[in-house]
């Protein structure tokens, strides 16, 4: 087994949901002077709020981020930049251009709103192992956004991923606070995949209201929070409602019951 460090715990903050705002009135003119809101200012607010990481979602249909704020991120954060993406050739080639510090792989359904369940690894052809392959050749970290199954775990292992991000939208939608029986299967599958020398990350569907039960999962390295950050930056502005995660999640070492 890879021994891995046990940091606290990092905070990804997904921003699309800012793209998304700019898109439904600028969609069509982006480089209009007063195209807003601006996703870089919005990235530079993330990361000033203790932000370890900025995810972007790439996706085929270019709904909220486009390939112009990929390549303009990438040269202007100053924190780590983490691509999810679809396993494409068209984004793909993109990812290898753009040398995000990681890629997550995700499914993708044109119709779906958001993500809606986890890679199937277990069932997957041939191409999503070349695609790993190319990515961690070009020296990008590889993550697969998983449900929190055994044989998806055990997949993702065989397929020399670096990380794996345990799909949590099962248990965001159990309870205002998080379902126990979907609880116990992320503790199990971080568990698993601690020991098979994968980073464990989780996201989607992650609240302030969940989070405490959540933090009961032990060996998690980093948390993707997008939706919920966006939607109450609304009511107490970005970098406050960053704050507010960030320190609730600095207790992590002492909540995971190791």
């Amino acid at each position: 087994m890879t021994e891995l460090p046990n940091p606290i715990i990092k905070l990804g903050v997904n921003i699309d949901h800012v793209a998304t705002l700019r898109q439904a009135r600028y969609a069509t003119m982006l480089e209009a002077h007063n195209a807003e809101p601006s996703l870089l200012a919005a990235a530079h607010a993330v990361e000033a709020a203790g932000a370890d990481s900025i995810t972007l979602h790439l996706r085929q249909d270019r709904r909220h981020i486009q390939d112009a704020d990929v390549f303009e991120l990438r040269e202007k954060i100053h924190t780590k930049l983490n691509l999810e993406m679809g396993n494409t050739a068209e984004i793909l080639a993109i990812a290898l251009q753009v040398k995000p510090d990681f890629v997550c792989l995700v499914p993708e359904n044109r119709r779906e709103i958001t993500t809606e369940g986890g890679l199937n690894v277990a069932n997957a052809d041939t191409s999503l192992e070349r695609t790993i392959r190319r990515l961690q050749d070009a020296g990008i970290g590889v993550s697969l956004f998983v449900d929190p199954e055994i044989r998806q775990i055990e997949a993702s292992a065989g397929l020399g991923a670096d990380m794996i991000e345990l799909h949590t939208g099962s248990f965001a939608n159990a309870a205002p606070g998080g379902g126990t029986a979907e609880l116990l299967l992320l503790r199990e599958a971080a568990i698993l995949a601690r020991g098979f020398g994968l980073q464990v990350n989780a996201g989607h569907g992650i609240t302030l209201a969940n989070l405490p039960a959540l933090m009961r999962v032990p060996h998690l390295a980093e948390l993707n929070v997008g939706h919920h950050l966006v939607a109450r930056a609304l009511f107490v502005g970005l970098a406050h409602a960053i704050r507010e995660m960030r320190a609730m999640m600095d207790t992590y070492p002492a909540a995971a019951d190791l």
